[in-house]
């Protein structure tokens, strides 16, 4: 699973895969082929016997004396499955080093939401399962197919879903690591402790090789495929080794040095082509991004578009008849998964955003309605994947699981159908008043804004900009002008709006001045930026740096993490909330008022015309 070097066919897999998702919404196209897997798994599944006797076909992997014999749907659900598990435990750690739950002020909200998500839908199961083998079935509510919901949001959400869609991927994780730590402690069946020796070895030789630089990937799939098989003899769940294997893999954003020294090897292949300069060069690509970040890229494509589709195919196929429709709609657990994934998660999630955020004011960002939010948490009522995969593990008799699967394809017509409903639902009773973004989201705070001139002036400017943006850089010519007119009568605010489609170094350019502002030189990177807009590589804004005299270590290090990334990803989505998707876009107004915004030209007679206005009013 930790090949660094792979066949050139599945090079060529994977380029194809690429290829067939360019220019289309990812998750919306991978949920459509997971939704044509399951239509197809149901059509087949009615067609004769030919499903289970398909599905049920033993396959047995001997090496010498030892071998392991399972049906295919295990050896899916087992093994090919560990693929998935392994690429869900990339995004965890993604996410815990370096992605949204690093920002605790961010991430507190879904957080929070995601426990009561978890907690809500088992309670309401276990009302209508109390004992039994079905009690035991409680972790199939637990958890939300993020790439169904994602695809769902996409289809039936809101106009403006970029606020809602990072709420509900941050839950999403919080979601994923749940779900794992119940099938890790309690679907575990017959634990033979003596076995999780050779899988903690199969661990730290994986970790060493990592540390010793071993890049050989069939040296990575061996240890793996051994670590798997210890997990498998132990009684723990061997797709979790995929989990593991994922978590102890280190994740860093690529280091300066590192980078530089890639960037001269390649340039000694250049200058003389042989095979050692080549392999000096690959390893040192390699090394400058981490190995999660390049793993998490080249396998997400075949867990999306192969291995759950192929699960599906597996798992959904359900006799529709009228005996097992019956005994569904008279059977506790199909009322019990579907009570659970559809007004669990949409009860749980909402009340506890509302409860949290009424405690803590503010803590919803700008644009995220709790009518938004509980659209969001009906569509995180599909659970699919994860809820198919724990029916298999907590489920023996086959009727029982076939109750369970048939509640959670209800619970996922369900919640798309009632996430649909509270979504049109609140446009109804929450029009929107002409075009978005005509008076400003966000409120200037002066303990989070770039503000020039006093805090307290009466009249307020608001800039969203762009540093690669020439009409920008002629703007800041205007806002000048319009400064020194009003003198102390004006407060100037930036905020940040990068144009990545059009301008490649612009998000890394509005990253840099936040760098800037944590040392106090805000200002100073600003206007340098603005004066240099055509020379905005990374290379040359670390040399701009140099020449205003900042920290270079505390200013490599910052931008490195990533410390403000997630402050500049707030500004550029308060715009597209706005419906703001061109720079230089303007707010004015008084202060301690809504600011309107500016439409026409943006030169300075004008904008002191308008603010000339404000002022007389």
């Amino acid at each position: 699973m930790t090949v660094d070097e792979n066949p050139t066919t599945l090079r060529r897999a994977s380029d194809l895969l690429a290829g067939v998702r360019d220019g289309t919404d990812d998750d919306t196209l991978a949920a459509g082929v997971v939704l044509a897997a399951t239509l197809i798994a149901l059509v087949w599944a009615n067609l004769g016997d030919s499903y289970e006797a398909f599905w049920h076909t033993p396959l047995s992997i001997s090496i010498g004396d030892y071998g392991i014999d399972l049906d295919l749907e295990h050896w899916v659900n087992d093994a090919v499955m560990t693929l998935f598990f392994f690429v869900v435990g990339l995004e965890v750690k993604r996410e815990l080093t370096m992605g949204e739950l690093t920002d605790r002020t961010r991430a507190a909200v879904p957080l929070v939401a995601a426990i009561a998500g978890l907690a809500l839908p088992a309670g309401l199961f276990l009302l209508l399962n109390p004992s039994g083998e079905a009690a035991g079935a409680w972790g199939v509510v637990v958890s939300t197919d993020t790439a169904f919901v994602l695809g769902a949001l996409a289809l039936v959400g809101p106009r403006c879903p970029a606020r809602l869609r990072v709420f509900i991927l941050t839950l999403a994780v919080a979601d994923d690591i749940g779900a794992l730590a119940i099938i890790a402690f309690v679907y575990t069946d017959d634990l033979q402790p003596v076995y999780l020796i050779p899988a903690a070895i199969g661990l730290l030789l994986i970790l060493q090789f990592r540390r010793l630089e071993v890049w050989r990937g069939v040296v990575y799939f061996v240890v793996a495929a051994g670590t798997w098989v210890a997990f498998y003899e132990s009684g723990v769940h061997p797709t979790l080794a995929g989990v593991l294997i994922a978590l102890i893999l280190p994740v860093y954003p690529p280091r300066r040095s590192e980078v530089e020294r890639a960037g001269e090897l390649t340039r000694a292949f250049r200058q003389s082509p042989n095979s050692d300069y080549a392999r000096a060069a690959q390893l040192g690509v390699l090394r400058a991004v981490s190995v999660n970040e390049r793993l998490l890229r080249f396998y997400q494509p075949y867990t999306a578009f192969l291995v759950v589709p192929i699960f599906a195919l597996a798992n959904a196929g359900v006799v529709i008849s009228a005996e097992t429709v019956g005994t569904a709609i008279r059977s506790p657990i199909t009322w019990g998964v579907v009570l659970g994934l559809v007004v669990g998660k949409l009860v749980g999630i909402t009340a506890a955003t509302a409860v949290f955020s009424s405690l803590r004011p503010g803590s919803l960002p700008p644009g995220l309605t709790l009518s938004h939010v509980g659209g969001g948490a009906a569509l995180a009522g599909i659970g699919f994947t994860i809820s198919l995969f724990i029916v298999d593990l907590a489920i023996e008799s086959p009727e029982a699981a076939n109750d369970a699967r048939i509640g959670v394809l209800l619970a996922a017509v369900l919640a798309t159908a009632l996430g649909w409903a509270l979504f049109r639902l609140s446009d109804r009773l929450n029009p929107p008043q002409g075009s978005a973004g005509l008076v400003l989201l966000r409120p200037v705070d002066p303990n989070r804004d770039h503000i020039r001139g006093p805090v307290d002036a009466p009249l307020t400017l608001v800039e969203y900009g762009d540093f690669e943006c020439p009409f920008c850089s002629k703007a800041t010519g205007s806002i000048r002008d319009v400064r020194e007119h009003f003198g102390d009568d004006l407060r100037y605010v930036f905020r940040h709006l990068p144009l990545d489609e059009h301008h490649p170094h612009a998000r890394f350019a509005a990253e840099a001045a936040e760098a800037a502002a944590a040392q106090g030189r805000f200002w100073d990177m600003h206007d340098h930026l603005f004066a240099h807009s055509d020379a905005l590589s990374r290379d040359e804004i670390y040399e701009h740096a140099q020449q205003l005299g900042l920290d270079m270590d505390r200013f490599d290090e910052d931008l490195r993490l990533g410390r403000y990334r997630h402050r500049v990803e707030d500004d550029d989505l308060d715009a597209e909330t706005s419906d703001v998707f061109g720079t230089p876009t303007f707010y004015l107004g008084a202060t301690g008022s809504d600011l309107a915004r500016h439409t026409g030209p943006f030169d300075a007679a004008t904008l002191i015309r308008r603010l000339e206005e404000v002022r007389e009013r």
